[in-house]
């Protein structure tokens, strides 16, 4: 069930005295309607929770990590964009409703966060300076821009329900509100996280299914035109034992088919173009891709029909409910790659290198080559054509690449991390700062004739970086 009025009201209690003074460091949305605020204060670094389900409308400290997904939501990207770095000035109930108000002070100016707990209408709102509404959580697009205006109170008079059972209970904790609502809710977090994982994982099967299943059409496609060859290598010998009968310009021959014991007569097509040799050529040429094809397909179908019917197995078990993530912690947690395809848990397990390994505020892999010949391997063997590829402009130095998804779009804080990096592993490092370049790695080309990591850029952006000790120190070490 909701938190209610009351609830709200004593957790905010609990929390704002803490909170207020802080800054928001990290932003996550874990899933779709629950956003996380790493918030900083002096000493101590504190994660709230914003559920906007209906059923599960809250607010509160989590003390267990939420497993997010592999790439962060719209939403999420644009709170990190403009919320991440602010100042909380208050946390505070709106009207003795289940609304909270979060007011900021971010660098554009005064925002504010209105987290509106209100059950199946439940929201959160994104506010500027004017309390007008930015942006959304459930993406109302007929408020924005309009001055925000909090839901109609409930009369007075109506039947309130009485506070949540699960906040009389008190433990020893600075935040026993909190800790009382996270011991309630993590079951049902839990559940939450399997059934996404199970969606996920159907959808990743459907998907690798479809796909095999086209392969394995496109094989036997290839392995029905190359049928036709069979008899071509006959025909060359034919044309082999005959060559001294046959001119150029003839589009056909008749020959003995010694090859059947009747030895009847044959006549075989000839390209009229073509000499008497190149025709005998070409049947040979033919005859060999037909080999090659039965050579080769037949195992590559026997495979991926192997792999279809295990994909299948897979499927018809989740269906049935019997199947689990292998790697669901004790707390409910999801690994990432149970909530991706296999496409992309197969590119997790291959991208695997001796490279230096961080992690941007935005939770993407950020890789960078120690030498020439690392930085070779980073650049052409592991990364894709959507990745984005970093380097300090005009100075040897590192080649830097973050993975994202095809399509996806650089994060401004991913990009500042990693342009941060390049420019620490470069020789503007004694300088402390520089020009960075930056594009995606379709553009980066070997340079011809060059030594192992000398590249050609054709088409790049440019960004001026100075080294951040507080940016870097929120990076994580790199596992060497």
């Amino acid at each position: 069930m909701a938190l209610t009025r009351q609830d709200i009201a004593a957790v905010v209690q609990e929390l704002a005295p803490v909170l207020t003074g802080g800054w928001i460091q990290k932003i996550h949305q874990p899933a779709a309607l629950t956003i996380v605020l790493e918030i900083r204060t002096p000493g101590q670094t504190y994660r709230l929770v914003i559920s906007c389900f209906a059923e599960t409308t809250r607010l509160h400290l989590a003390t267990a990590l939420m497993q997010n997904p592999p790439s962060p939501p719209p939403f999420c990207q644009f709170l990190r964009a403009h919320l991440q770095g602010a100042h909380i000035d208050a946390i505070s109930q709106v009207q003795d409703d289940r609304i909270v108000r979060i007011d900021l002070t971010t660098k554009a100016g005064p925002r504010a966060l209105v987290a509106e707990l209100t059950g199946k209408t439940a929201n959160l709102l994104v506010l500027d300076n004017d309390d007008r509404l930015v942006r959304d959580l459930k993406r109302s697009t007929d408020r924005q821009g309009q001055p925000y205006r909090p839901p109609a109170s409930p009369q007075r008079s109506l039947h309130v329900r009485s506070s949540t059972p699960v906040l009389h209970s008190r433990s020893a904790t600075l935040f026993p509100l909190s800790a009382a609502i996270e011991a309630t809710y993590q079951d049902r977090d839990a559940v939450a996280f399997l059934e996404a994982a199970r969606a996920a994982k159907i959808g990743a099967l459907k998907k690798s299914i479809k796909k095999l299943q086209r392969r394995i059409d496109a094989w036997h496609n290839d392995l029905t035109k190359a049928a036709k060859y069979r008899d071509y290598g006959r025909y060359g010998e034919l044309l082999k034992a005959n060559l001294d009968l046959i001119k150029k310009g003839q589009r056909e021959v008749a020959v003995v088919d010694y090859f059947e014991e009747s030895m009847p007569a044959l006549t075989i097509p000839l390209d009229s173009t073509k000499t008497p040799r190149g025709n005998m050529d070409d049947y040979f040429r033919k005859h060999r891709k037909y080999l090659a094809s039965e050579r080769e397909l037949h195992p590559r179908i026997e495979a991926g029909r192997a792999e279809l019917t295990t994909m299948c197995r897979e499927l018809d078990t989740i269906k049935l409910g019997t199947w689990r993530p292998q790697s669901v912690s004790a707390s409910g947690d999801l690994k990432r790659h149970e909530l991706t395809g296999s496409r992309t848990k197969l590119r997790s397990q291959t991208r695997q290198g001796p490279f230096r390994r961080f992690t941007s505020a935005d939770g993407l892999p950020i890789f960078v080559g120690r030498n020439a010949r690392e930085n070779d391997d980073l650049t052409f063997r592991l990364a894709n054509s959507d990745d984005l590829w970093l380097h300090a402009r005009g100075t040897p130095g590192s080649h830097v690449v973050v993975q994202l998804a095809k399509g996806q779009d650089v994060p401004p804080e991913t990009l500042r991390d990693a342009a941060t990096l390049a420019l620490l592993y470069s020789d503007l490092k004694k300088s402390g700062k520089g020009d960075v370049i930056y594009t995606r790695r379709k553009w980066v080309k070997k340079a011809k004739g060059q030594a192992a990591g000398a590249v050609t850029v054709t088409q790049d952006q440019s960004l001026f970086v100075t080294l951040d000790r507080i940016r870097l120190e929120r990076l994580k070490t790199p596992s060497d």
